[in-house]
């Protein structure tokens, strides 16, 4: 009985660590100075349109000492494979093409026709095929150098604006064309993005 006590609790434990590391919550921020919507989108990787709503603004102003309520994010374990998946598809790509990429994966969590999780956007896999060939090939285990987690944090920030890309491909070297098929929204780098 001893036995089943300490085994039911250690699992318990394991759950609620689990939980707190993929079910972000949301919590309160205390305006400083030189904050703004944008800055606390980076800070905490949410869209600042995101707090601008939860606080009911309807312009950007906001006061030093003012409380805002910061809505929940993607996890700190979603934010890092995000990352990693930015550095193996966008590496010696330009910035703003990095961006991109984690923003195609951010659009497609908010689309109905994708799985709803960074993760589960990531590690899809349909008809036999990768979304992301890093994933098939294990480029994506590298861990993140500082300019990918910076688009990750930039691309959270700006959640929900942009031309709504949901695909990227780099037509030099790209295997399949069905993407080609695709309205191209822009492009950037050795990109086509499209929707």
């Amino acid at each position: 009985m001893k036995k089943f006590i300490i085994t039911l609790c250690a699992t318990a434990s394991l759950l609620f660590i689990g939980a707190n590391e993929t079910n972000a919550q949301n919590h309160t921020h205390t305006v400083v100075s030189g904050d703004t919507f944008y800055k606390l989108g980076q800070q905490y990787g949410v869209a600042a349109a995101a707090i601008q709503k939860a606080n009911k603004k309807s312009s950007t102003t906001i006061f030093v000492g003012e409380r805002l309520i910061i809505p929940a994010s993607v996890s700190a374990a979603e934010k890092n494979l995000l990352a990693r998946l930015v550095l193996a598809e966008a590496e010696g790509e330009p910035y703003a093409g990095k961006v991109a990429v984690a923003t195609v994966v951010l659009n497609r969590v908010a689309h109905r026709d994708f799985p709803n999780t960074v993760s589960g956007v990531i590690n899809e896999v349909a008809s036999g095929y990768y979304a992301f060939s890093p994933v098939k090939d294990g480029r994506i285990n590298r861990a993140a150098d500082s300019e990918s987690i910076r688009a990750v944090e930039e691309a959270l920030a700006f959640r929900g604006q942009g031309s709504g890309s949901l695909f990227f491909y780099n037509p030099r070297i790209a295997t399949n064309h069905w993407n080609a098929s695709r309205t191209e929204t822009i492009r950037i780098g050795n990109h086509v993005f499209a929707k």
